[in-house]
């Protein structure tokens, strides 16, 4: 940096102040100080920086994988999120933290080495939130605990995306509905989206006076076709079927096929949390209510960012709800 105030002819605060726009400074002394980065190709240390500021410039995405790797809608959570930081002038890195990790988490948190979090696959009772809280980490969940105070919570609107996909069947004729669920571990365990679309699926069948069941699935394609099968044992009449679950679709839409069930002419299905890509490879071509997960990602990354060093305990909460596409398993309930 010494070398670069020199060969620009200002001070070395100065050339501070133009890597981190800690205070104005002139266009035509921001130029020099830049070419003069670029002659003597200069490149700041990011540690370094760090420990001068406290800062690394650099948040976590806490997302426990199991084994089971990124779907395409999880890809599009953390994509939003990592272009979101990027813009910022941070960095993101993606941690495989789950509920049980509680040691790992502890050594990230207490290292500094992250100046925040931002945290995935909530549970209705999370103990990374406990800890984050204890140790008086910054953090955002992406998703929501069931106690939501003094916590930031970005999440989907679950219940306002399970009433507009019952809406549509039933606008459509659709008198009796199957909702294909996560697995029953994942209800079992308080995993938030499950517990919050399978309450939502019951108020949903109520207010409109259908009948329905919920069964669960594991998250893949022959999940999908066992939970397929069981629900039409369970309900012989249903014409209609929700499912939140990517793999468990694909593998629900072969099930009726090789049963001889034509879709959607026999059985409209809508896929919940769904992405674009998921619904366009399907065949047919899922009727979807598309994740807003990009535009969740860099929502929660925003007010991460925003809440750093302010030591905000203030509660904030924001809601996005999935947008129907039709596409082409969804149709008018068949007439016998």
């Amino acid at each position: 940096m010494t070398d670069v105030a020199r060969r620009a002819g200002v001070s070395v605060s100065t050339v501070s102040y133009v890597l981190t726009g800690a205070r104005p400074i002139s266009e035509a002394t921001r130029d020099r100080v830049l070419a003069a980065m670029a002659e003597l190709d200069y490149q700041p240390n990011a540690m370094a920086r760090g420990l001068a500021s406290r800062r690394s410039n650099i948040v976590g995405l806490l997302l426990p994988l199991s084994g089971r790797g990124l779907g395409a809608t999880e890809t599009a959570f953390v994509t939003g999120a990592t272009e979101a930081a990027r813009e910022a002038g941070y960095h993101l890195m993606l941690c495989p933290v789950g509920t049980g990790d509680s040691d790992e988490l502890q050594t990230l948190a207490t290292q500094r080495l992250l100046d925040g979090f931002l945290v995935m696959e909530v549970k209705l009772t999370d103990r990374r939130v406990e800890l984050l809280r204890k140790l008086k980490s910054p953090f955002v969940l992406i998703g929501r605990t069931e106690d939501t105070s003094g916590l930031a919570c970005v999440d989907i609107d679950f219940e306002q995306t399970v009433d507009d996909a019952v809406a549509h069947l039933v606008g459509l004729g659709h008198r009796a509905i199957a909702y294909v669920n996560h697995s029953e571990d994942s209800l079992s365990s308080g995993y938030g989206p499950a517990q919050r679309t399978a309450e939502a699926f019951a108020g949903a069948l109520e207010r409109h006076g259908i009948t329905g069941v919920m069964v669960p699935s594991e998250d893949t394609a022959s999940g999908g076709r066992q939970a397929i099968r069981a629900a039409l044992q369970r309900c012989p009449e249903l014409t209609g079927v929700l499912v939140m679950n990517e793999n468990a679709a694909l593998g629900i839409l072969t099930e009726l096929r090789e049963t001889g069930l034509d879709v959607p002419q026999d059985i409209s299905v809508v896929s919940m949390v769904t992405s674009e890509v998921i619904a366009d490879l399907a065949s047919p071509p899922l009727t979807a209510m598309t994740s807003p997960g990009a535009a969740l990602g860099a929502a929660a990354t925003r007010v991460l960012l925003g809440r750093l060093g302010e030591g905000a305990s203030t509660t904030y909460q924001e809601l996005l709800p999935c947008l129907l596409e039709v596409r082409g398993t969804s149709a008018r309930a068949r007439t016998k």
